[in-house]
């Protein structure tokens, strides 16, 4: 399930955050420190010490945006989410195909997040560099994303993805996974889908023992499926 989040930050919001990274100096250290055995001979890029004060301060920006996110909460049902990174592709810069890690620990904490959901939020503007898709592969073939600053995009980290080469500009962006409630990608959309038509069903101020009936099947599935 690929799904698009459009303004998960303002445009105001994202501007900051590209700047502060802009100017992050000596914060900025080689892509590859956090690549693993697979990802290091196909990582090309930079980003952000994830110890250093800036990545905690811009992750809890990040942070407090998806808590307040609906279409967030229903698309990924997080149990637990990783502090978001932040990272920099130049000229020439790439990430080859790959399937990210299924297990992560987080920094300092001793605890380990299975990574159900991707995640990427784009903070440089669309048109300010050329190159930079993500190219997210499915059985329906591959999938092109670049978004305008202060869009999120989900998909499952299952997914062989890649990074095309930048050819001009600079692409900033966040990037973190999401351990789900729900660790099955069919359930997830399942549970989208049908959290989705209630959402409308209410919205139309449609038959209310209707709506009872789907929202209590809505419970009783993320009941029956949830790891809490």
């Amino acid at each position: 399930m690929l799904i698009r989040i459009p303004a998960l930050l303002s445009a105001e919001q994202a501007a900051k955050i590209a700047a502060q990274l802009q100017s992050a100096g000596d914060a900025w250290v080689d892509g590859r420190v956090t690549a693993g055995f697979q990802g290091e001979p196909l990582k090309r890029n930079r980003q952000i010490d994830e110890r250093s004060t800036l990545a905690r301060e811009l992750g809890d920006v990040v942070l407090a945006a998806l808590e307040r996110h609906p279409r967030f909460i229903s698309a990924a049902l997080p149990k637990r989410v990783y502090p978001p990174m932040f990272n920099r592709y130049e000229a020439g810069m790439q990430f080859g195909a790959h399937v990210d890690g299924a297990i992560r620990l987080i920094p300092g904490s001793g605890i380990k997040l299975r990574t159900d959901v991707s995640a990427t939020l784009f903070l440089s503007p669309e048109n300010s560099y050329e190159g930079g898709e993500l190219l997210i592969e499915d059985t329906y073939g591959t999938h092109s994303v670049k978004l305008d600053a202060g869009d999120l995009v989900l998909y499952p980290a299952t997914s062989l993805h890649r990074v095309s080469p930048v050819t001009r500009g600079v692409r900033l962006a966040s990037f973190f996974w999401v351990q789900s409630m729900i660790a099955d990608d069919a359930q997830r959309a399942l549970l989208f889908d049908l959290d989705s038509a209630i959402q409308r069903l209410n919205a139309s101020n449609a038959d209310e023992t209707a709506r009872t009936t789907l929202i209590g099947t809505y419970h009783n599935l993320l009941r029956m499926w949830a790891e809490v």
